[in-house]
């Protein structure tokens, strides 16, 4: 078996929707070869869920209050059926993302989600710093997108590291339900609350 990159991975798993596991497994077996890893998750029966079309209007809300009663969070998660909403894997996923939103206190769901104003703000403070650290002129820009990809990894709940094993991020789990469940799982939106905090 080849060994291949985690950015060949995280092509296969965008393009597909596939499960990060599977995707690996698919494209040593394909010698790294995207197209063939594809037909590969093809024929094993794996479901491409970036292409479903169908709707997420299924899912449940979880609530959970942190044991101080000082941090509470109530979360929206959708699926196609009301069979993968009320499945064990589901329940489990959802509890721990309340649990995940009470700890890393994200802040939007996805970066497509931040105010465009937010994010034009957040790059002009980075641009500044990296100037008054007198960087190079011609490194700021590329300063400023790190920076930038730092932010949403803090504020963005599915960039955030997986509180419960950091070598994974929130998409990443979602992606690896999706395939198990056979249907999109989509975050649809938190409340997070903390006393005194407003």
């Amino acid at each position: 078996m080849v060994d291949v990159s985690l950015e060949l991975i995280k092509r296969l798993r965008e393009d597909t929707g596939v499960g990060i596991l599977d995707c690996k497994a698919a494209l040593a077996k394909a010698g790294g070869d995207l197209e063939k890893a594809k037909l590969i998750l093809r024929m094993e029966g794996k479901e491409f869920l970036a292409s479903q079309s169908r709707d997420a209007n299924e899912g449940r809300v979880e609530a959970y209050v942190h044991h101080s009663g000082k941090v509470g969070v109530l979360l929206e998660v959708n699926t196609a059926t009301d069979f993968a909403a009320n499945s064990e894997a589901f329940r489990d996923f959802i509890r721990n993302l309340a649990m995940q939103i009470a700890a890393a206190k994200p802040r939007w769901v996805r970066p497509e989600d931040i105010p465009p104003e937010a994010v034009a703000e957040e790059r002009e403070v980075q641009r500044a710093k990296a100037e008054k650290e007198g960087k190079p002129p011609h490194i700021v820009d590329k300063i400023v997108e790190g920076r930038l990809q730092r932010f949403y990894e803090e504020n963005c709940l599915v960039k955030q590291p997986y509180v419960r094993d950091p070598t994974l991020k929130v998409e990443d789990l979602l992606a690896d339900l999706g395939a198990k469940l056979g249907e999109p799982v989509i975050i649809r939106r938190f409340v997070r609350f903390e006393v005194g905090v407003g």
